[in-house]
């Protein structure tokens, strides 16, 4: 604890997992992870599922800037009692210098509340010692991965996630929303320290690694039911239960539908990469995270240091499809002033929402998108962790989108 010198902030959300309804009034106990019984303070949600955000000791920032035997983040453990819902321990919440951590549980409901749920976050891959990635080719032809099931690229709303080794028939799957995945992953091997080019490259990677494997089929034409594994030596890293962090979560938010392409390429590029600390993929033409960290201190924008890994003709591409939206973004920003079909449907899906979370105001329906929208929208980016300006840009259209279902396939369960 001695090396405990600077801080950062860490914000629970509780949602229940019929959906995303908020768990209001539920006890969250931090301790040290180590030091389970040694709470440091107790914290309440409030009607939107949430703790506020709580200053907490971390190492010094240094420690993330560059490889070093030194941890450079602190560890706790959430203790979570709802009523009505089983319990949640989650130890080794990671805390990094200066940063939001952002712990979102989903708890399942049970007024027996016998069976605790525990999840327990293991090292970070730049600190811990993991399975180094097993090349593969960066292109999959269709005569070697069977044949291929999607027609466009397509932005999935759940991926499978096995959470072993493909072989591992003992290993649990989990749905897990594709955006949630993309944090998670990133959380757990990019230090959300870094400068945001270098994490917007990765994230971009991350993406573009993950959407290859959904457009081939990769692991189902290989005869398993799941999308990707959680398994460095196979693909990514992905820890149930993990918190990720605020910096990443809206530069994922940002990016989600975009990939990585070459000419004549319709699949996204395979992007694999290593640390370039413990594991060296230099010579097979991969990213290296410490090395893209490097080139971001340097002023590298993302795609400069995307293209100094993987050669000046990969571009950056969009998707065609996102699954689970019900209607497509205007393609432009919505703003004070802004009317018309795409603004009703606006207004309709919070009032919805805000039937659940209610520190959101309701609006007239009116198409109109004046004062008391901006204000409600302002509202929903303040509960899901967006940045807050009153402006339904593509983030918060696809947020906005993505909770409205949700909550409104739980009113369809009654």
């Amino acid at each position: 604890m001695d090396n405990m010198l600077d801080t950062g902030t860490l914000k629970v959300s509780l949602r229940s997992t019929l959906g995303s309804i908020p768990i209001k009034s539920a006890q969250v106990a931090i301790s040290y992870t180590g030091e389970p019984d040694s709470t440091i303070e107790t914290l309440s949600t409030d009607s939107s599922g949430q703790t506020e955000a709580i200053t907490l000791p971390t190492p010094p920032l240094e420690y993330s800037m560059s490889p070093s035997e030194n941890q450079p983040y602190s560890q706790y453990t959430l203790q979570i009692n709802a009523e009505g819902y089983e319990p949640v321990s989650v130890s080794g919440v990671e805390l990094f210098s200066g940063q939001e951590a952002l712990a979102d549980i989903d708890m399942v409901p049970n007024t027996a509340g016998e069976n605790p749920e525990r999840f327990v976050i293991g090292p970070h891959t730049l600190f811990g010692d993991y399975p180094p990635k097993i090349p593969e080719e960066e292109v999959k032809p269709p005569t070697e991965s069977g044949e291929i099931v999607l027609s466009k690229v397509v932005v999935p709303e759940y991926i499978i996630v096995h959470d072993g080794p493909p072989s591992d028939s003992s290993a649990s799957d989990y749905f897990v929303p594709f955006t949630d995945y993309i944090k998670n992953v990133a959380s757990s091997e990019i230090y959300a320290t870094w400068p945001a080019s270098t994490i917007r490259a990765n994230v971009l990677a991350i993406l573009s690694f993950t959407l290859n494997r959904v457009y081939t089929e990769w692991y189902r034409n290989k005869g398993y039911d799941f999308t990707i594994t959680s398994s460095t030596a196979y693909d990514h890293k992905w820890i149930p239960g993990r918190n990720y962090f605020e910096s990443i979560s809206i530069i994922v938010d940002e990016l989600f539908t975009n990939y990585l392409s070459r000419p004549n390429v319709k699949q996204p590029i395979l992007t694999q990469y290593c640390d370039g600390k413990q594991v060296q993929c230099l010579d097979r033409g991969w990213m290296t995270q410490w090395g893209s960290k490097y080139l971001g201190d340097q002023g590298y924008s993302p795609i400069e240091i995307i293209r100094y890994y993987y050669g000046n003709n990969i571009y950056i591409n969009t998707a065609e499809q996102i699954s689970g939206i019900p209607a497509s973004y205007p393609g432009y920003d919505l703003t004070i002033g802004s009317s018309g079909s795409k603004v009703l449907q606006l207004q309709k899906q919070l009032n919805r929402i805000a039937q659940v979370y209610t520190n959101i105001p309701t609006v007239a329906e009116d198409g109109i998108y004046g004062n008391d929208t901006a204000r409600a929208v302002s509202a929903f980016q303040r509960i899901f962790d967006l940045p807050i300006s009153g402006v339904t840009d593509f983030p918060t259209w696809y947020a906005i989108s993505r909770i409205y279902v949700a909550v409104t396939r739980i009113g369809e369960l009654y």
